[in-house]
């Protein structure tokens, strides 16, 4: 299941702060910097835990909006645990 992410980097806290129904995108903060893949790793390892599942970076990857897809999860459950962020 692919899914749109807004991701910023250089944050004080590592979180998934929620999910924008008009972009239709999670909006996510990271601690790392955008140097090196950091920030992408860093996203990685976030969202498989918030998702429970493998997840990928399919597009994006030297931008701040990227998508994502999320392995072994139904669209309807990364869209549930995404607007539960």
């Amino acid at each position: 299941m692919k899914i749109k992410v807004q991701v910023s980097p250089g944050s004080k806290k590592s979180e998934v702060r929620g999910y924008d129904p008009w972009k239709k995108s999670l909006i996510v903060k990271v601690k790392s910097p955008p140097e090196g893949g950091k920030a992408n790793k860093e996203l990685i390892d976030l969202l498989s835990e918030f998702f429970s599942a493998e997840v990928e970076i399919v597009a994006g990857h030297r931008s701040r909006n990227k998508v994502v897809v999320v392995k072994g999860l139904s669209e309807r459950e990364v869209y549930d645990r995404a607007q539960k962020a």
